[in-house]
């Protein structure tokens, strides 16, 4: 009998690490955000959000709502859009926490910002 209770104690502690490793493992992946995206219209001569607000690891998509071409194009260098005709998109993903101005080589009064915070 004393052998049977021991197994019968050692399968019950594996279960429960067992859990406390599920749980573990499942609080990881609820604390870890998915990358999101936000998208950003180019319409009237504007960025319809001019400062946007993201997280590392999110992708911001442009899209030119206007009957004439644009460009995204960041004032460090960062990122460059070909030119934009209507409706086509350009898209980056932000790394590192920081501030990027960008700005539209074709039209330069057209500017905005995206603000990278952990």
């Amino acid at each position: 009998m004393t052998r049977g209770f021991k197994i019968l104690t050692f399968q019950a502690s594996a279960l429960v690490a067992g859990a406390l490793v599920m749980a573990t493992v499942a609080d990881v992946a609820r604390a870890v955000p998915a990358a999101s995206t936000v998208a950003v219209e180019i319409a009237n001569f504007t960025f319809k959000a001019p400062v946007v607000t993201v997280k590392p690891g999110a992708t911001v998509t442009w899209t030119n709502g206007d009957d004439i071409p644009h460009t995204v194009v960041s004032k460090d260098g960062l990122f460059k859009s070909k030119v934009l005709d209507s409706g086509e998109k350009f898209s980056f993903t932000f790394a590192k926490p920081g501030q990027f101005g960008y700005f539209c080589s074709i039209h330069p009064h057209m500017t905005g910002t995206i603000v990278v915070k952990a």
